[in-house]
């Protein structure tokens, strides 16, 4: 069952066009990756798909049966599709916790909030140790961690993840895609990553979609393409 479907998406800023009739879907308990160059339009997607910029033309978004590309961010947050941006983004002088607590600004539930709140201590235990820390004192990584434990704390049906291994250690790296997986693995969430990291987005992705100048140009399950000459030479840095 699709859960998001995306049909002659178009969107840019001003009189510049970046997406030029992409076509995409996520099913209900896929993660699914978004590769290409930079401007290619990955972030603009994630952002178009979030509301913040707005589609153009026949751009049609479908999300959990409903459309959504007519509506505000903060609606569509509040129907379950959350993202967590590139760059991080929390709030440098709030403390760990008080970015938590904004990630769920659109919840009246007060003991989901703090049953979550809980679980994202869980799945990043170096978040409680520095809960009263402000965010800005944190290491890139640990800032990484706390940008998509805010996104969690907002109770998406499906998590759209901006270039989360951006900028961040290896090590740290091969952590965060390991509770990628375990969000999904173990507790069904559709995740849509966008990454520069193909290598590892596609090692822990179930399909993917190759973007180039606005448009889908390859997509297939992420074996496939994580073996395809073609991905291989222009994103994996290896000869064709």
């Amino acid at each position: 069952m699709a859960l998001l479907q995306v049909r002659n998406l178009q969107a840019g800023y001003g009189p510049i066009n970046v997406l030029d009739g992409i076509s995409l879907e996520v099913m209900q308990g896929e993660i699914v990756s978004m590769i290409g160059a930079n401007g290619a339009g990955k972030t603009t997607t994630l952002m178009t798909l979030s509301g913040v910029v707005k589609p153009r033309g026949g751009s049609e978004i479908v999300f959990a049966d409903r459309r959504i590309d007519t509506l505000a961010a903060h609606e569509i947050v509040k129907r379950g599709l959350v993202q967590s941006p590139e760059g991080r983004k929390i709030f440098p002088r709030m403390t760990v916790l008080e970015n938590l607590q904004m990630g769920a600004f659109t919840r009246s539930d007060q003991d989901g909030v703090a049953t979550d709140l809980a679980h994202a201590f869980e799945l990043f235990p170096i978040l409680n140790e520095r809960r009263h820390q402000p965010g800005g004192l944190l290491s890139g990584g640990q800032q990484q961690m706390l940008a998509i434990a805010r996104a969690l704390m907002a109770k998406p049906k499906l998590l759209l993840l901006d270039e989360p291994s951006l900028g961040l250690a290896p090590q740290i790296v091969v952590q965060i895609f390991e509770v990628i997986k375990r969000l999904n693995e173990q507790e069904g969430m559709s995740i849509l990553i966008v990454e520069q990291n193909a290598r590892m987005a596609l090692k822990f992705s179930h399909r993917g979609y190759v973007l180039e100048t606005g448009r889908v140009t390859m997509t297939d399950d992420a074996k496939v393409l994580l073996n395809d000459p073609r991905v291989r030479a222009a994103y994996l840095g290896e000869a064709a």
